[in-house]
C-alpha cells in the first residue's frame, strides 16, 4: 500500500508553532517529521548588548516558561565572570523555579493535555453521585460532593447548549480512543475548572519575589527581592513578614492541589489507558539528558543539586554518563535539515560557544506545501550529545533521580507503578512521560517547604543578603569571557551559552528543551525525539489524529491553531478543526 501523508499544522494546545507531517500506511505511522515553523532570532538581537541586560531580552523567548530563560541567562553571565550569589538568593531562585514547575505541570495536565484523554461531552451523561463516589474513593479533596459535580455538569451543559463551546469546540469528542467512563470524565472536567482558579493564586509567588508575573525581574549577582524585618508601609517594596507568610500560604495551596487532585487524577486516568504505557505508544529514542538544577549553594555545582546532571543511554538506568556543558565535542547543534546555514557547512555540528544563527530562508512563509524531509524542513536545529539523540524533560529527570538512588523518587515511582501493576519499563511511553511529570511535580512541591524553611532560618539568624555587593564592573572584566547558564525548565534541559568580548555580548546561543525534543533528523538520518516517538503509532481514524496529539502533548511542546489533512499530491482533502 502506498504511504499517505497526514499533516497536523499547527499542533494546538501548545506554546508556539509546530507542524507534524506523518507518513502512514492507512492505519500506522511509518515516519514522522517535526517542523518548527517560526524563527526565534533572540540570539541575533542580543549581540552587542551589555550582558547584565541579557536576561530581560532572553526571558521573552517564551511567554509560558515565564522565568526559566531569565534564570539561565543570569547564570550564564555569573558563570562567565565567576560571580557567586548569596545563599538567600539561591533559595529564592529555587523557590521561584520550583513554583514554576508545579504551576506549569498542573496547568499542562489539565488545560493542555488532559483533553486528549477526557471526553468533555461524555461528562454530560454522568451521574453526579457516581462522580462523587469515584472522587471520594481516590482522594480527600473537599470538592467532591454530588452537588458539586451536579453544578459543574450544569455549567458545562449550558455551555454546550449555547453552541459557544469556546475552548471545548472543534475537538474529537466521541473518538473511539476515549476510554474513561462518564463519571471519570465529569470528575476531570470539574478539576479542569478548579485548576483555572488555583493557578491564579500560585502565580503570586513569582510576583512576590520578582515584582510581576509573567516575566519576573532578575538580577545578575542575586535576587532583586530585598528582605526587611518590618511589615513596611507605603513606598516600602522590600520582602517583609507579610509577603513571606503569603509565600508559605501559596506553597501550602500548591501542595494540597498536587496531593489531593493532580496525583490522584493522573493515576485514575492512567488506569484506563494502560495500553499507552507500552513501547508502541510513544517510546521514542530511549536516551535521556539532564543538566541538573536546584543547587544547594549559590554556584550551581553538579555534585550538589537536587536533580543530578547526566545522560542515560539505551534505557539503561544502571549507568549515568557524565555530561560537560563546556566540552566542544559533547553538545553540538546540527542543521542538516534546518532552514539555517553554517559557515562550516550544513553537515557540521557546532558547540554553542561557536554557534551560528544564520537564516538560509528569508521568504514570507515557511517554504513548503509538503515538508521536504530530504532537505531542510524546520526552523529548529538538531542538538546532539556525543552524537546521540537525547530526550529531555520530566521523564528524563525522574529516570535520572531513580538511577542516582534518590530515595523519595524510587519510593514514589515504585508506589505508583505498583498501584497500576506496571514495571519500570512502562515509563518509556506516552503515558509514562505523562505520569513522570506528575511524580516530579509531587517531589518538587514537597521540596518547596524545605527551601522556604531554610530561607526563614537564614532570616531569623540575621542574614538578609540577597545580592552580592561585590559586583564586577565592566572595567574589571577580562577582555574575553564565556560561560554557560543552565536550568531544568519544566519542559527539560535548558542552557544559554554566552561569549563576552570587551564588555559586550559577541555571541549568545540558547538551546531550549523543545529544540532537543522537537528538532528534525540529522545528517545521519537519526529522528528527533518527537519523530521517533510517533513511528509505529496506530491511528483509529486518520481524519481525527487524536493519537498524534496524545504523544506530542506528552512532551509539553513549547513551540500553536487549525489542522489540515493533505493528500500525497499536496491537495487538501479536508480541514480538521482542533480545539485551541
Amino acid at each position: 500500500m502506498n504511504a499517505q501523508t497526514l499533516v497536523v499544522d499547527p499542533v494546538t494546545r501548545i506554546e508556539g508553532h509546530l507542524r507534524i507531517e506523518a507518513e502512514f500506511d492507512g492505519t500506522t505511522i511509518t515516519r514522522a517529521s517535526s517542523s518548527g515553523t517560526m524563527v526565534r532570532g533572540i540570539e541575533i538581537i542580543l549581540r552587542g548588548r551589555d550582558p547584565r541586560d541579557a536576561w530581560a531580552f532572553a526571558q521573552r523567548i517564551c511567554g509560558v516558561c515565564t522565568l526559566v530563560h531569565g534564570i539561565a541567562s543570569v547564570r550564564a553571565v555569573e558563570d562567565a565572570l565567576h560571580y557567586a550569589i548569596p545563599p538567600n538568593a539561591n533559595l529564592i531562585r529555587n523557590l521561584m523555579i520550583g513554583a514554576q514547575f508545579v504551576h506549569d505541570h498542573v496547568m499542562h495536565f489539565y488545560h493542555l493535555h488532559a483533553l486528549d484523554w477526557v471526553d468533555v461531552v461524555s461528562a454530560l451523561s454522568a451521574d453526579p453521585k457516581d462522580a462523587s463516589s469515584l472522587a471520594q474513593s481516590i482522594s480527600s479533596y473537599p470538592n467532591s460532593s454530588p452537588g458539586y459535580f451536579a453544578a459543574v455538569q450544569s455549567k458545562v451543559k449550558k455551555l454546550v447548549d449555547s453552541g459557544q463551546l469556546g475552548i471545548f469546540a472543534n475537538a474529537y469528542w466521541g473518538h473511539p480512543a476515549y476510554k474513561l467512563p462518564p463519571a471519570a470524565n465529569l470528575m476531570a472536567v470539574a478539576h479542569y475548572l478548579d485548576a483555572l482558579a488555583w493557578q491564579r493564586q500560585v502565580a503570586e509567588l513569582h510576583a512576590i519575589f520578582g515584582g510581576k508575573n509573567p516575566h519576573p525581574n532578575f538580577l545578575v549577582g542575586g535576587s532583586p527581592a530585598a528582605i526587611s524585618f518590618t511589615a513596611g508601609g507605603a513606598g516600602n517594596t522590600a520582602l517583609n513578614p507579610v509577603g513571606l507568610q503569603r509565600v508559605a500560604d501559596i506553597i501550602g495551596q500548591m501542595q494540597m492541589f498536587v496531593d489531593q487532585v493532580y496525583l490522584p487524577d493522573t493515576l485514575a486516568i492512567a488506569s484506563f489507558y494502560k495500553d499507552w504505557f507500552t513501547p508502541g505508544h510513544g517510546e521514542g529514542v530511549g536516551n535521556f539528558l539532564c543538566y541538573g538544577d536546584f543547587p544547594a549553594q549559590g554556584v550551581p555545582d553538579p555534585a550538589r543539586m537536587l536533580i543530578p546532571r547526566g545522560a542515560i543511554l539505551d534505557r539503561d538506568v544502571t549507568h549515568i554518563h557524565e555530561v560537560d556543558l563546556n566540552e566542544d565535542s559533547q553538545i553540538q547543534e546540527f542543521i542538516a535539515h534546518s532552514w539555517y546555514e553554517y559557515s562550516t557547512g550544513k553537515d557540521s555540528g557546532l558547540h554553542p560557544y561557536q554557534g551560528q544563527t544564520q537564516l538560509a530562508y528569508n521568504g514570507p512563509k515557511p517554504p513548503y506545501e509538503h515538508l521536504d524531509a530530504q532537505a531542510s524542513y524546520s526552523w529548529l536545529k538538531s542538538p546532539r550529545w556525543n552524537g546521540h539523540v537525547m530526550e529531555v524533560g520530566p521523564l528524563a529527570r525522574v529516570l535520572m533521580l531513580y538511577a542516582s538512588g534518590h530515595e523519595p523518587t524510587r519510593e514514589l515511582a515504585t508506589k505508583a507503578l505498583s498501584q497500576l501493576n506496571l514495571p519500570l519499563q512502562a515509563m518509556f511511553s506516552t503515558m509514562g512521560r505523562t505520569a513522570a511529570r506528575t511524580l516530579e511535580c509531587k517531589l518538587i512541591a514537597d521540596e518547596l517547604s524545605v527551601w522556604y524553611r531554610d530561607l526563614m532560618a537564614n532570616i531569623r539568624a540575621g542574614d538578609l543578603r540577597t545580592f552580592n555587593q561585590d559586583l564586577w564592573h565592566p572595567g574589571s572584566w577580562p577582555r574575553h569571557a564565556q560561560g554557560v547558564g543552565f536550568t531544568e525548565a519544566p519542559r527539560g534541559a535548558l542552557a544559554h551559552w554566552i561569549v563576552i568580548d570587551d564588555g559586550v555580548i559577541s555571541n549568545y546561543q540558547a538551546v531550549v528543551p523543545s529544540t532537543w525534543n522537537a528538532g528534525p533528523r540529522d545528517a545521519h538520518g537519526q529522528d528527533g525525539p518527537y519523530e521517533a516517538s510517533l513511528r509505529g503509532q496506530g491511528l483509529a481514524d486518520p481524519t481525527k489524529p487524536l493519537e498524534i496529539l496524545r504523544t506530542i502533548h506528552s512532551f509539553d511542546p513549547c513551540l500553536a491553531c487549525a489542522v489540515h489533512l493533505l493528500d500525497p499530491d499536496g491537495g487538501e482533502l479536508l480541514r480538521v478543526k482542533v480545539m485551541s
